[in-house]
């Protein structure tokens, strides 16, 4: 259960072995226990006795901004074991394996959006050829990538990332043409976006963002010591590199919102400057919908799980891959 704190005024404290949230009109009492992380946004507050109660039982509480980035994690210190395991991965990090997970990384992202392209229902002969020459294309990137060779991840890192980036910007243009044409947009905008959709996209990476740091730091990787995005100073950019993997989970629960023509006005605001942001209904319909696509169990290789526990697994195994290089 992830516990969300977002509404201004909000306060979270200790009772007994439990937490209290006070709101403006009432009260709730939960257990810790069956809680993973409780997300904290500006407005709302927690006490200390609250903070040491989750170091108790384990549960992360994370500090999020207005875009649902985080921005400050309070964690167990009994998380992994850091240091044989940041020793590995620096090491890691210079290596010629690194450059081979990097690129199956961005294959792989490549790979997820051509799937997800390819899940659109069209009945239009252009908007059909349209796709498959795109896709076609995104293909040449994904070979290209796998052919790409160097020692370590700085010879190619360069091609690597403007590789990426016309890849996504095919990948955004095509899918763009799917989304019903009150909510399309120019081009894929970040900080800040442009427009609705672009504003579910940016909130939604931001939580998952969190997912991700918070399974690197439980698995006890160092989330500052990336591997593709290595130059950004005091940022956790190996979360850059592996989110990567589930960006279109993102996508896809937006596309849907988008489809089913949820994205209403009363989600949104827009400033003066043009600039879009979510409303307090707008993270509390993006979080809820996101949330439960993570939860979702599916079967993968024979194994049912839920999309959240192949973020955590696959940071435990990316945590051993790591201790081999101690």
């Amino acid at each position: 259960m992830e516990l969300i704190l977002n509404t201004f005024g909000t306060s979270l404290s200790r009772e007994n072995d439990g937490f209290l949230i006070t709101y403006k009109d009432g009260r709730q009492r939960l257990p810790a226990i069956g809680i993973r992380s409780i997300q904290i946004s500006r407005g709302a507050q927690i006490t200390s006795d609250a903070v040491l109660l989750a170091i108790e039982h384990e549960i992360e509480i994370v500090f999020m901004d207005k875009t649902g980035n985080p921005v400050g994690r309070v964690w167990s210190p009994r998380y992994g074991s850091i240091s044989t395991i940041r020793k590995g991965q620096l090491n890691f990090s210079f290596s010629k394996e690194a450059l081979v997970w990097i690129k199956e990384v961005i294959r792989q992202k490549i790979e997820n959006q051509q799937a997800l392209l390819l899940m659109m229902h069209t009945q239009t002969p252009s908007l059909e050829q349209t796709r498959a020459k795109n896709i076609s294309r995104l293909e040449d990137y994904r070979q290209k990538i796998a052919a790409i060779d160097g020692d370590i991840v700085s010879d190619v890192a360069a091609r690597l990332r403007g590789w990426e980036g016309i890849a996504s910007k095919i990948y955004f243009d095509t899918l763009n043409l799917f989304i019903p044409e009150e909510y399309r947009f120019e081009s894929r905008s970040q900080h800040p976006a442009t427009d609705a959709v672009n504003a579910f996209l940016n909130y939604g990476y931001g939580i998952l963002y969190s997912r991700i740091e918070g399974a690197l730091i439980k698995a006890g990787i160092d989330p500052y010591i990336g591997i593709l995005h290595r130059d950004d100073y005091n940022r956790p950019v190996l979360i850059y590199d592996v989110i990567e993997l589930y960006r279109i989970w993102v996508d896809y629960v937006v596309y849907k919102l988008a489809a089913q023509h949820a994205i209403t006005e009363e989600l949104y605001s827009v400033k003066e400057d043009g600039s879009y942001w979510l409303e307090a209904l707008g993270r509390r319909v993006l979080i809820q919908s996101l949330n439960d696509y993570m939860e979702e169990v599916i079967t993968t290789k024979g194994v049912s799980r839920s999309r959240l526990t192949q973020i955590q697994l696959y940071a435990q195994s990316l945590a051993q891959k790591f201790k081999k290089f101690e």
